[in-house]
């Protein structure tokens, strides 16, 4: 196979570990594709976390856009200087350059999918969670 093309990936959701980003406080990535794990991967799909209270600081990415989709618990997502409730069904576009944050307002884990185009990596901390 030529190396310059992508290769194919199946991985199982509890296979991957948990991981945590400097400055998200109580928030749990599982970066599910990416180029680490799929040789060249253009986008980064990850399954997301944050516990009741959880923050994650804010963020301006210069190239990726990112699409979320929420899953379960209740939150609130900032967009630049405005502010949107996000709950499941809730979809969301960030254009690259695009201040951005989400905290988890609810009881419950705020569950979601990131999916960042082209593939960006989070600086993380490993945790055994």
């Amino acid at each position: 196979m030529p190396t310059n093309q992508p290769v194919d990936r199946v991985v199982r959701i509890e296979e991957v570990p948990w991981i945590e980003a400097p400055g998200h406080h109580g928030a749990l990535s599982k970066l599910l594709i990416n180029p680490t794990t799929a040789r060249r991967s253009f986008t980064t799909f990850a399954s997301r976390r944050t516990s009741p209270k959880g923050t994650s600081k804010c963020t301006r990415t210069r190239e990726p856009s990112t699409s979320t989709n929420i899953l379960g618990g209740k939150g609130v997502m900032t967009l630049g200087d405005r502010t949107f409730v996000v709950e499941p069904h809730t979809a969301i576009f960030i254009p690259p350059g695009l201040a951005h944050a989400i905290d988890n307002t609810g009881l419950e884990n705020l569950v979601f999918i990131v999916v960042n185009v082209p593939a960006d990596e989070l600086p993380r901390v490993d945790t055994r969670i």
